[in-house]
């Protein structure tokens, strides 16, 4: 029916496919979760659960991915509802760092990829960990601007009165409400924000998805697997493969191992540890909620801190 198409329109029509249902689940996840924070976090909860100091702050967020794994595809949603409901950007960004790959279906397919051997997976812990901390100290200590745009933060400061539309004050302090009901009105409040993130961040996966996939298949992949003669250039180069395929990370490591005899332990490495933190869907999902500024500093970041630890191993 399409053999009238070019094939490589087809075969970004495919990827695009591809990228898209592999996707949407855990955007959908992402959203929901995100409309339980909206209903039930509050500010005060977060101040009583959070520790006080900034390391240990950035160190619970580090971890806290093993206990609520996400997918990198939707992890923007959860972390933008971190941080309007008062978790400091610190916290919140360490756990978008490390949540795509300190989770344990990510540790355990990173194991069955690479032959069942640890090696390479204690290394993609390790390297996720010192980048969540070292771009959690950059946050706490050194970033002081806000990181949220004007238009979002001002649609904060009213935006949980907006869930309650149609339930007047004056009957619930009348009538207490039984816990079915109470549950009722609060899951309906719940699917209502999930439904408005998930289309208001759908449209950023769409065109993200595009973008990744005309990038596979009109970018030049060959020429830039010949370029990885030395070590650092062979890790640029597969900074750059992790950020053009926009893979999810439970299957990236299954393309990673496929690199290995050709590029080697770091820069697969490398590939592995930047692919969930930055990813074309992730930078345009950002871009609906963070700065421009603050999103170019984090990438930069990043990139550095991957090399930089790359570079030892």
């Amino acid at each position: 029916m399409f053999s009238f198409m070019p094939n490589s329109v087809l075969q970004m029509s495919t990827i695009f496919l591809s990228i898209v249902i592999e996707a949407l689940p855990f955007v959908l996840l992402g959203c929901i979760i995100s409309g339980a924070l909206q209903v039930f976090l509050t500010p005060e909860r977060v101040k009583r659960w959070l520790p006080q100091n900034r390391l240990l702050s950035i160190l619970l967020g580090s971890i806290l991915g093993f206990f609520f794994p996400s997918c990198e595809c939707g992890i923007v949603p959860i972390v933008h509802q971190f941080v309007k409901k008062g978790v400091p950007v610190h916290t919140a960004f360490a756990f978008m760092l490390t949540a795509p790959i300190i989770n344990p279906i990510v540790i355990f397919s990173t194991f069955i990829a690479f032959g069942n051997s640890w090696k390479m997976a204690g290394w993609r812990m390790l390297g996720s960990f010192i980048v969540a901390l070292i771009i959690g100290v950059w946050l706490a200590y050194f970033q002081k601007e806000s990181v949220l745009k004007e238009k979002i933060s001002v649609k904060t400061s009213d935006g949980h009165h907006h869930h309650h539309h149609g339930q007047p004050e004056k009957a619930e302090a009348t009538a207490r409400p039984n816990w079915i009901s109470r549950f009722t009105r609060q899951t309906g409040h719940v699917l209502t924000h999930a439904i408005d993130e998930f289309f208001d961040t759908g449209r950023y996966l769409i065109i993200g998805g595009l973008i990744a996939s005309a990038m596979q298949t009109y970018l030049p992949t060959r020429v830039m697997l010949t370029l990885g003669s030395t070590k650092i250039l062979a890790i640029i180069i597969m900074l750059l493969l992790a950020f053009t395929m926009s893979l999810c990370s439970e299957a990236d490591a299954f393309i990673g191992s496929s690199l290995l005899s050709l590029f080697g332990t770091a820069p697969v490495v490398a590939f592995l540890v930047f692919g969930p933190m930055v990813d074309i869907k992730n930078l345009l999902m950002m871009e609906r909620y963070f700065t421009g500024r603050f999103i170019l500093s984090l990438i930069g970041l990043i990139a550095l801190s991957v090399v930089g630890f790359t570079l030892f191993i």
